[in-house]
Formats: structure tokens, sequence, C-alpha cells
């Protein structure tokens, strides 16, 4: 039963609902639920739960349709509401779309036909709206989670920006340590190409104008001090003294061993 539509039908009148019934007899699809009147059919929605329909009597005693189908709009506004009346006056077809907002106000008799289509098309609208709920709900879940992945991806940003900030602070920290210190220093990576040099380097071999950085470092050193590069192939700290500019210097040379920093560091240190 759980894919039935259910439907409740509220009259006073009893062969009002019996006509009712048997206008769904051939109808599959549809649950059928029936009360004599507005209190009767309000225990009803409490007591089924997703009614899709109410198909009510205008005219009624105690409690008239417009004022059950007022209550029903407020307790239950998904459920579409369709009025059977034979007073298919201006005033009441205004009273109870106004009041009950009402989706269909049909006069009595009615035409079977008629009745059955307006049912389906009510229905059809109704399925068009939940659909339409469901897919905006879903809208916004996926608007939710792209603003919580924004958010996240925002805060890693600045993380890494600060990351990036800290690192850059530290190297222009080592980079100052660097050009302080009294000696020689060259980084060389595994291209024979220099990466890196203090100032004292810069000073000491003016390559081209510019400095070594970036230059070939058989461009740039003596044969002397590139074959002792060289023997680092054979030697762990290879070491000599050299001359630059008749200033002598100890010269040493080392291999950086961590897996991002292959390479080689050359350091002078000047013969006092």
């Amino acid at each position: 039963m759980s894919d039935m539509i259910k439907i409740l039908c509220v009259d006073d009148e009893r062969n009002v609902l019996k006509s009712l019934r048997r206008l769904f007899m051939d109808e599959d699809n549809y649950e059928i639920f029936v009360a004599e009147s507005g209190a009767e059919g309000l225990e009803t929605l409490e007591a089924e739960g997703d009614i899709r329909m109410v198909i009510s009597d205008y005219r009624m005693p105690e409690m008239t349709g417009v004022e059950f189908l007022r209550q029903v709009n407020e307790i239950w506004p998904e459920t579409m509401r369709i009025v059977l009346s034979g007073y298919a006056d201006t005033a009441a077809v205004v009273e109870a779309i106004n009041e009950g907002q009402i989706y269909k106000f049909i006069p009595k008799p009615w035409n079977d036909e008629e009745l059955l289509s307006t049912i389906s098309s009510a229905l059809q609208h109704q399925k068009l709206q939940r659909e339409n709920e469901i897919l905006n709900k879903e809208l916004l879940k996926k608007n939710a989670e792209l603003e919580k992945i924004n958010e996240n991806l925002e805060e890693l940003v600045l993380k890494r920006t600060e990351s990036l900030d800290l690192r850059n602070r530290v190297l222009q920290v080592s980079q100052g340590v660097l050009d302080v210190l009294p000696v020689v220093v060259f980084g060389i990576d595994q291209e024979h190409m220099i990466v890196h040099c203090n100032e004292y380097a810069r000073d000491l071999f003016p390559y081209g104008g510019i400095g070594p950085f970036g230059n070939e470092r058989q461009d740039v050193f003596s044969p002397e001090i590139n074959a002792l590069i060289d023997r680092l192939e054979h030697e762990r700290k290879p070491q000599a003294i050299i001359e630059v500019h008749k200033q002598k210097f100890r010269a040493e040379v080392r291999r950086l061993h961590e897996t991002k920093l292959q390479g080689t560091v050359l350091v002078l240190i000047p013969e006092a």
C-alpha cells in the first residue's frame, strides 16, 4: 500500500461519498478514505499521514468546507485541495480560493471523466512541485558543500601562503647569514650549474659583469678549482690550497646527500 496515492473525500452526505468511492473503483493506484465532517476529516489526516489530496464539500454543518480546507492548508500545505459544491456562486468560489487555497472548484453534479482528469492533473502538478522542492534542497545542500569546500580551500591557501612567507623569510635570513660570512660559498647542482652563492663569492668571481649565478662552473672557475670538484668522484672531502686574484684560499668541496638537495658545495676559506 505504500505506493498508493491517498485521497480523502469529505462530505456530510453519504450518497456523495459512495459516488466518489465508485468513481475510484477502477483506479488501482488510489487509496480512498472518507469522512462525514470536517472534524472527522482532520482526524483522518492526522492518523493516516501523507494524504496527497482532499476533496471536500463546500457546505457542511458545524465546520464548513472552507474552514476545513483552511485548517488543512495551515497544517498540511502540500496536500492538494479540491472543492465540490452545488452552490457555484462567485462569492463562494472566491471565499474557497482565498481561505482554503484550493486547486479547483468543481460544481455538483460533476462529470466523472472531468473529475478524474482534474484529480490526475492536480496530482501531477503536486508531483512536479515535490520534485522541484527535492531538487532545490539538493541544490542548497550542494551549494553549502561547495561553500564549505571553498572555505577549506581558502584556509588551505592561507596556510600555504603563510608557510611560503615563512620559507621566504628563512631563505632571506639564510642568505643574509651567508653574505656576512668571511668565506666564499658556492652551491652547484648536478648539472654543474652554479645555483647559489654569497656576496663574497660574487665579489671574487664577477663573471660576465653580472656574477656567477646561473652559469656553468666550468665557465666560471679555473681549471684548478674544477679539477678539485671533479675529485669528488673518488674522494669524500677533497681539499686544496688555491690562488684567486693573487690571494690564497683553502678550498674544500662537499657533496649534498639529501634526495631533494643533491649537488655540491664549494667553500673557499682565506688563508691568513
